[in-house]
């Protein structure tokens, strides 16, 4: 016959039971603080981010209403933009490589950009103010519409077209299919052309940006 449980064993066990519990609400409550403090974490995360995206999106506003302005960084430093210049098409070449073994040959549509002389900076944003401000007069009566300062810019550049081609195609004719072929090759390229294009404005302009587009070797 099996003997009662004394009083005895049941005080211990009741003891554990109460222990297991005591352990159990400490490991919620801790999981509790846990999850609390990963919540305020995130959430200061989002807002960083938040706030982040928000003054990019008002810089590109402000960038795009007052281009020729410079931006102020969040530290305080003047953040230059990238200097717009004059666009010129110098339109499609198609010339022989320099490859020793076989006839390659090259077609490809180059574009340059240059600077523009103070001189055009200050005639576009007068002319700029002026259509502002109505500068045509009343009634036909005023003074008269102001000339366009860019057409004596594009006049110039049809002079200077000639040497520009003559400067781009030594430079690629230079070259073999192999060295065009490589994105670095072609930005070797790119900055010959530079070089020898303001060369050719002996010091009055230089080339910002070279453009190929349709680069096609065969």
């Amino acid at each position: 016959m099996a003997k009662p449980t004394s009083g005895k064993d049941v005080k211990p066990k009741e003891e554990e039971i109460k222990t297991v519990k005591e352990g159990k609400q400490v490991s919620t409550n801790m999981l509790l603080m846990i999850n609390t403090i990963v919540l305020i974490v995130f959430f200061i995360i989002m807002t960083f981010i938040g706030n982040s995206i928000v003054k990019s999106t008002v810089k590109s506003e402000i960038a795009k209403v007052h281009p020729s302005e410079e931006l102020i960084a969040e530290d305080g430093s003047e953040v230059t933009q990238e200097e717009k210049g004059i666009l010129l098409d110098l339109g499609d070449f198609i010339l022989n490589l320099a490859d020793p073994a076989t006839r390659r040959y090259l077609k490809v549509n180059v574009a340059i950009e240059l600077t523009k002389t103070t001189a055009e900076v200050e005639a576009v944003n007068a002319a700029a103010n002026a259509a502002a401000h109505g500068g045509g007069g009343h009634g036909g009566h005023g003074a008269p519409a102001p000339v366009d300062p860019m057409a004596a810019v594009i006049a110039e550049m049809e002079q200077y077209k000639p040497a520009i081609r003559d400067a781009v195609i030594s430079v690629l004719s230079s070259k073999t299919s192999d060295e065009l072929s490589t994105p670095t090759g072609k930005e070797i390229a790119k900055e010959e052309i530079q070089d020898m294009v303001s060369a050719v404005f002996n010091g009055s302009r230089e080339v910002l940006r070279v453009n190929f587009a349709q680069f096609i070797i065969q």
